[in-house]
């Protein structure tokens, strides 16, 4: 068949760049431009670099009047050049979230590509072209490319930064002082992306490495590090903090050091000890999970792990384990927990995987794991359409008939990818998946997703106060009973968030010509208080939807006083 032919040529084209960019975009563009604004993270990083962008001030980090300096300002930093560059090409993008997005892909992108370029020294050529196509569709990353936040943008850093590190590791001779200052260099960039966690990745693999690598009856706290000198320790480390020092002292200075209490003692500590914001989680729920996060790649690099535990001696493989094994014991002991923590491991676990694959000499898992795989590759290609198949039977009591296209094509994916494992073909059993993916999350992101009328409520109303009140402005419209980022970003950042349904008539009552949002809950206290005020209100129209974070329907209606 001409698609197998295809499929076994791929890892050898002499164009694997446009091919993974093709791939890349196929996988993640569905959705990308139609998805509305997502409550909480993606909107409070969105509605921060367009206050930004409005205000000019690029140090201070706010949120409507409140200031947010819990994460370096890296990332809003590039999302806030994509705008500018947007507009000045004419293109207004400062009410689109996609735009605020573009930095989220380009990060992804840029680390599919480096797991290919840099992965190459470790893995070989053709590996590693599979390796990056096992990446980009995970789904952990997919969802990834269509946030507006930090953690795509993150791996890239430490993706460059862990395969410069791979090359120092194998060949210390070799390893220019080019190649370091590049080490350096993307290590703070990392930092002003999200503070440690990108140089603790290689501290991490460097501690086990070191361990590992240790002469044979040494005692345990002699270490060897050969590759050490070759990483320029003496002027990178300066030149990483070099990138981030100057915001770090700026935003010291503006907030009389506030920022450093309330990263480190208010955000990172909090998330170590006490799993704040209700993401705690067990140790093993990443491992649980992973063939979710994994998908559809999760089945090839389970079945790899136990070879490439064999194969631990093998430099290339000891390094691999020593960037993946180390972060991921980490993210396991802590106890807040999020699907994208783990993501800094995935490029690693991708090379092992297509290293095993490819690899005519393979050592099989036990067929526990293989059986494991299995359940996860089918039960997810599956069942992710089901899924959205059955929220949106549930939630609008309709049938969605992309999603029924989508459980065809992840059907269809299962039986193409288990028919090339039957016949030993691993590698083109990873490249179908990567292929097929397209269609099944196609189905969700752009056919099922933004479709979902229920639970864009911010969207709607936004659109309710455009259409009876065009032109008003932010700081006249309050609202109370549904406080989510989402509806600032789309409305404005100086729109009035109000407490109790009391607040809400006195916000009424002290200047005419303003609106209020009131949401059910609060709706009763509202009308009881503007009464007492003697307000005559008229009711300009109300949405109703489900506020998927918080798990609860709502109605939100609009007042104004006559």
């Amino acid at each position: 068949m001409r698609a197998v032919a295809f499929l076994d040529r791929l890892p050898e084209t002499r164009r694997p760049a446009s091919w993974l960019v093709a791939l890349c975009l196929l996988l993640w563009l569905p959705g990308f431009f139609t998805i509305p604004q997502g409550d909480r993270d993606e909107s409070r990083f969105a509605q921060a670099t367009r206050q930004m962008v409005e205000t000019g001030d690029y140090v201070r980090i706010r949120l409507g009047e409140v200031e947010r300096n819990k994460k370096p300002a890296g990332i809003h930093w590039a999302q806030a050049g994509v705008v500018h560059a947007l507009e000045a090409a004419g293109v207004p993008a400062r009410g689109a979230i996609w735009a605020y997005r573009l930095p989220s892909l380009l990060g992804a992108l840029a680390a599919v590509l480096a797991t290919f370029y840099l992965g190459r020294a470790l893995v070989g050529r053709r590996a590693a072209f599979v390796a990056a196509a096992m990446l980009a569709p995970c789904m952990v990353l997919v969802v990834e490319t269509h946030i507006a936040k930090t953690d795509a943008a993150l791996l890239a850093a430490i993706t460059v930064a862990m395969g410069l590190f791979g090359r120092a590791y194998l060949a210390p001779e070799r390893f220019t002082p080019r190649m370091a200052a590049g080490f350096w260099a993307v290590l703070g960039l990392g930092v002003l992306l999200k503070g440690p966690i990108a140089p603790l990745v290689p501290l991490l693999a460097g501690f086990t490495l070191a361990a590992m690598d240790r002469p044979a009856g040494a005692r345990v706290w002699r270490l060897s590090a050969p590759w050490l000198p070759a990483l320029r320790l003496g002027w990178g480390l300066p030149l990483m903090l070099l990138f981030a020092a100057p915001w770090f002292v700026a935003i010291g200075i503006a907030t009389e050091g506030r920022f450093f209490t309330e990263a480190i003692g208010g955000d990172m500590l909090d998330k170590v000890g006490s799993g704040e914001e209700a993401h705690w989680g067990p140790p093993g729920l990443y491992a649980a999970i992973f063939g979710i996060t994994a998908f559809p790649s999760a089945w090839l690099v389970l079945r790899s792990l136990p070879g490439a535990w064999a194969d631990r001696m093998a430099a290339p493989v000891r390094f691999l384990l020593a960037w993946a094994v180390p972060t991921w014991l980490l993210f396991e002991a802590v106890q807040t927990k999020l699907p994208h923590y783990v993501l800094p491991a995935f490029p690693a676990l991708m090379l092992l995987g297509a290293r095993w694959a490819m690899d005519p000499l393979r050592r099989e898992a036990p067929r526990w794991m293989r059986w494991l795989g299995t359940f996860a590759l089918v039960g997810v290609a599956v069942g992710l359409p089901a899924a959205f198949l059955g929220a949106v039977l549930f939630v609008e009591g309709r049938v969605e008939w992309f999603a029924l296209a989508g459980i065809a094509a992840g059907a269809l994916l299962a039986l193409v990818v288990l028919r090339a494992v039957r016949a030993g073909a691993f590698a083109r059993a990873a490249l179908a998946g990567a292929v097929l993916a397209v269609p099944v999350y196609a189905s969700v992101l752009e056919g099922t997703i933004p479709r979902m009328e229920a639970v864009w409520l911010s969207p709607r109303i936004a659109a309710l106060v455009r259409e009876v009140a065009p032109g008003l402005p932010p700081e006249r419209f309050g609202v109370s009973g549904h406080h989510e980022p989402s509806l600032q970003f789309a409305l404005g950042g100086g729109i009035r968030l109000l407490a109790t349904g009391e607040a809400g008539a006195a916000f009424l009552a002290e200047q005419p010509g303003r609106i209020a949002a009131i949401g059910d809950r609060h709706e009763a206290a509202f009308r009881r208080a503007a009464a007492e005020r003697g307000l005559t209100l008229r009711e300009l129209g109300s949405v109703t939807g489900l506020n998927y974070v918080r798990g609860r329907w709502i109605t939100v209606s609009l007042f104004k006083v006559d």
